[in-house]
C-alpha cells in the first residue's frame, strides 16, 4: 500500500474517534493529495495546539489560556456553575449559546464496573469554588445514562450543605443519550427546562 510514514499515518487516524481503519485511509489518502493544502496546515495546527492548549485550572475546560475565555469573561453570570462529564459536552453547550453562566467539567462519571469512583472526579475544585461564595444555583447537566444519573445524584448530595440551588438538566436528554451529540435545539430545551 504505502511506506512506513503512510502507514503509521494511518494508524494514528484510526485511533481517533469514529475512525477506523478504513476511515482512517480515506483521510490519510485526502491530506496526502494535497499536502500543501491539507496536510502541512493541519500538522502546523496540531503542533500549535499541542504547546498552547491547557485544561483551565478554574473549570477544566481546554483553551489556549488559563484560565479559559469562559472563565476570564466578564459578561458571563458568575453566580450559575454548570457541571458537565467532559470538555466536549461544555463545547456542545456552549455551541447551544443557552448557558451564560460559567461551568465546571468533572472529567467523567461515577462508574464502579469502569473502575471510576469518586476521587477520579474532578470535585474538589467545584466545593473550593462553592465554598469560596458568589454561586446561587449548580446545573448537574449529566448525561442520562446510569453513570450519569448515578453521578447527579451523589453530587447533588455532596452540594446539599451549600447555599445553592442545585438544579438538573430537564426534558430533551434522551436516556442513555450524551449531550456532545445532541443537537443544539435538544441541548437548549434541556437546559431551560431544568429542576431542582
Amino acid at each position: 500500500m504505502g511506506g512506513p510514514e503512510i502507514e503509521r499515518l494511518i494508524a494514528l487516524l484510526s485511533r481517533l474517534p469514529g475512525y477506523g481503519p478504513r476511515s482512517a485511509r480515506r483521510a490519510a489518502l485526502t491530506l496526502l493529495r494535497q499536502p500543501q493544502t491539507r496536510l502541512l496546515p493541519l500538522a502546523d495546527a496540531m503542533e500549535q495546539a499541542a504547546r498552547s492548549v491547557r485544561s483551565c485550572s478554574t473549570c477544566g475546560n481546554l483553551d489556549s489560556r488559563d484560565p479559559c475565555s469562559i472563565c476570564a469573561d466578564p459578561g458571563r453570570d458568575r453566580s450559575i456553575v454548570c457541571v458537565v462529564e467532559g470538555v466536549g459536552d461544555l463545547w456542545a453547550l456552549e455551541r447551544a449559546g443557552v448557558h451564560r453562566g460559567l461551568y465546571h467539567v468533572l472529567g467523567g462519571t461515577l462508574s464502579p464496573l469502569g473502575g471510576t469512583g469518586p476521587d477520579d472526579l474532578s470535585t474538589r475544585p467545584l466545593l473550593v469554588r462553592l465554598e469560596e461564595g458568589g454561586v446561587r444555583e449548580v446545573i448537574l447537566a449529566l448525561g442520562a445514562t446510569v453513570e450519569g444519573a448515578t453521578t447527579t445524584h451523589w453530587l447533588a448530595d455532596r452540594l446539599s450543605g451549600f447555599p445553592v440551588t442545585v438544579s438538573r438538566v430537564g426534558q430533551g436528554v434522551p436516556m442513555g443519550g450524551a449531550l456532545d451529540v445532541l443537537d443544539d435545539g435538544t441541548l437548549a430545551a434541556a437546559l431551560l427546562a431544568r429542576r431542582s
